[in-house]
């Protein structure tokens, strides 16, 4: 591991100029769950660490008539068991609940996990100098493939990890981004940043900004939700395939249906071809099934991972049912 100095700001605005202010590496630190484990392999080699466990305003979550505030210091344990969370939005307590174990939920916080870097073995063996990290090519694409991308790939196969991202986007949640030049607020899809884009980052933070809050909309009459996570172990295990559906159910019909699958692209992957053949239905078991062939129709994996398109297609039938009680 490589020496680095500690910064411990206790504001937001101590954090802002902070990060305007050093010409240095940083990295921010929420729990420490992801980057400790980047340090350790020389992955990450900052030459500042800020800490954020000292900024109050950043943890908490609090629910009003526009919805659900979360500070990207919420740990995860407290999503999985907020009454609030229980209430109003179903699949986000059942991804949080699907997350790792219960000291690692204790630890581990949204933002974190928001902002997590991908489990790739090429991008996390220090020794391998992958497209993520400036080299020539992704190692995936002709090497070991097993876990990676079979949709969205192309400069970069890695899959995105997180299991809160795609149950928050299928809510439609909105970010705010805090910096010294202000704040400003996106769509958390709009929020990750595809490999065609930037192959060395997964999302639109910029040099000097970090995570400021996480708002998700007050739940509309008749919203139902369901997340669905297939894994390898029967333990903790991040997932090979998961899907996140959320939707308004009105007299046994799907008026609206919002589906983002985990697991099979650089990003959480919105599924609007599955979306548009559900809208407006009566979900069946067949009427599920055809819907989450659609969403995969355009998959195509690598030499290793083609069982991925079954186990996505599955788990979206899956939530689709789950979400309208079936």
């Amino acid at each position: 591991m490589r020496e680095f100095r500690i910064a411990q700001p206790k504001t937001v605005d101590e954090l802002a100029a902070l990060l305007a202010e050093t010409k240095e590496r940083t990295a921010l630190m929420a729990g420490g769950t992801d980057l400790i484990d980047e340090l350790k392999s020389g992955v990450a080699a900052p030459d500042i660490v800020v800490d954020l466990q000292g900024i109050a305003s950043l943890a908490g979550l609090a629910r009003d008539k526009d919805g659900l505030r979360i500070g990207p210091l919420t740990t995860v344990e407290e999503l999985a068991s907020s009454p609030e969370v229980a209430d109003g939005y179903p699949v986000l307590r059942e991804a949080a609940l699907s997350l790792a174990t219960p000291q690692l939920r204790h630890a581990g916080t949204l933002g974190g996990n928001l902002c997590q870097r991908p489990r790739c073995w090429y991008y996390r063996d220090p020794e391998v100098v992958c497209k993520k990290k400036g080299g020539p090519r992704c190692f995936a694409f002709r090497g070991r493939n097993k876990y990676h991308a079979i949709m969205g790939g192309g400069a970069c196969f890695i899959v995105y990890p997180s299991d809160l991202a795609p149950a928050l986007i299928s809510l439609g949640t909105k970010v705010m981004i805090g910096g010294a030049r202000g704040d400003r607020v996106l769509p958390l899809e709009e929020f990750y940043k595809p490999p065609s884009v930037d192959v060395t980052r997964e999302n639109a933070l910029g040099p000097g900004e970090f995570l400021k809050d996480i708002r998700v909309p007050a739940p509309k009459g008749g919203q139902k939700g369901a997340y669905v996570k297939i894994k390898e172990r029967g333990t903790w295990d991040f997932a090979l395939a998961s899907a996140a559906a959320s939707g308004v159910v009105k007299d046994g019909v799907l008026a609206e249906i919002t589906i983002v699958a985990g697991g099979v692209a650089p990003v959480p992957r919105r599924m609007p071809q599955a979306e548009a053949a559900l809208r407006g239905k009566t979900v069946t078991e067949t009427v599920a099934a055809r819907a989450a062939a659609e969403a995969l129709k355009d998959a195509t994996p690598l030499a290793e991972n083609a069982y991925k398109k079954e186990l996505a297609a599955a788990a979206i039938k899956r939530a689709v049912l789950a979400l309208v009680g079936k």
